[in-house]
């Protein structure tokens, strides 16, 4: 979708807009959301990082999802100036050479990881004043190069039903942090299974039950342990997909995925994908650095790991992949 699109029809006589969730846990779906509540979304956001009118804001996420459709919609609200680029891995490199500060952006974890690796588009990145990261996680080798950024960097808690991002963390200086916290007027709690549910009437009618299991303080902050629908019950041990990759990934830098399969006895096994050929030397990683049952039982090399258009892993297609690389040997 191009802008000149989306704001025909944003300006529409439709009180709603049709998106698209992003298909991270299975099959993008469409839904329809209300203008006047994304609306009080991007006004939210623009207090919370004190945006105001006539700065300047970058959109280089597809149009056809919630974030970038947001970042459109906050320039709306708060008479930014927003500057357009096309998405791709390395947004920076295509700005106008006229843009000398850019007070606003947001990107997904890949577009940050890639721009950091050339000095000139680093230098970009790190000049921007609020700078928010969503649409994936960010693993603790992005978050250390983060650390010193000398402007505000924040990582998202949202998704589509909740019109982008209900809660940020600090990921540099002195306010860092591994917990998430809510804006005013949302309320949080837990279910018995231990997923977070939201109350935030400003952007979604009723209380929205998520798959993330959290642990919630009694200030309202919280921080994000796995996705329900990313357990592995082994032999009756329920086993988090995100909580092995993170343990791994301090010990590796090799592209990996902890994902399933059915088993004959346990029930499930863990199963990881890589796009490494050194399978030995990543079972020796999890010899040395996973608990026993923990450690997957068929390592599998895959051209590329499964990612949805946003970027995140696609843990539906990845559970294919393992269930068909088991079928064929």
């Amino acid at each position: 979708m191009q802008i000149e699109e989306f704001l025909e029809e944003w300006h529409n006589d439709c009180d709603t807009l049709l998106v698209h969730t992003s298909g991270s846990t299975g099959t993008p779906k469409p839904l329809w959301v209300e203008k006047r509540r994304m609306e009080a979304s991007a006004r939210i956001t623009c207090r919370f990082l004190g945006l105001k009118a006539g700065d300047t804001a970058l959109l280089c996420l597809p149009l056809d999802y919630i974030a970038g459709k947001m970042m459109v919609v906050r320039s709306l609200v708060s008479q930014l100036r927003l500057t357009t680029v096309e998405p791709s891995s390395h947004p920076l490199a295509l700005l106008p050479p006229s843009l000398q500060q850019i007070d606003f952006a947001a990107m997904v974890p890949l577009q940050v990881c890639q721009s950091l690796k050339n000095d000139e588009q680093r230098q970009r990145i790190m000049d921007i004043r609020q700078l928010i990261i969503g649409g994936g996680s960010i693993d603790d080798q992005l978050a250390a190069q983060l650390r010193d950024f000398p402007h505000a960097v924040w990582s998202t808690y949202g998704m589509t039903e909740t019109l982008s991002h209900i809660a940020l963390r600090r990921l540099n200086g002195p306010q860092r942090s591994e917990w998430y916290k809510p804006f005013e007027g949302v309320g949080l709690s837990v279910t018995a299974e231990g997923c977070l549910t939201i109350d935030a009437p400003a952007v979604h009618e009723g209380v929205l039950v998520t798959n993330d299991i959290v642990e919630l303080r009694a200030d309202g902050c919280f921080r994000i342990l796995g996705r329900r629908d990313n357990v592995i019950c082994s032999g009756g041990i329920k086993i988090q997909m995100e909580e092995v990759e993170r343990l791994l990934h301090a010990y590796t830098d090799v592209p990996l995925m902890i994902t399933r399969a059915p088993h004959p006895v346990l029930g499930q096994q863990v199963v990881m994908l890589t796009e490494s050929d050194d399978r030995e030397g990543l079972r020796n990683i999890c010899r040395n650095h996973l608990p026993r049952y923990w450690q997957p039982r068929s390592i599998f090399t895959v051209a590329h790991l499964p990612q949805t258009v946003t970027g995140k892993p696609a843990r539906a297609e990845a559970e294919q992949m393992a269930v068909a690389h088991g079928m064929h040997g």
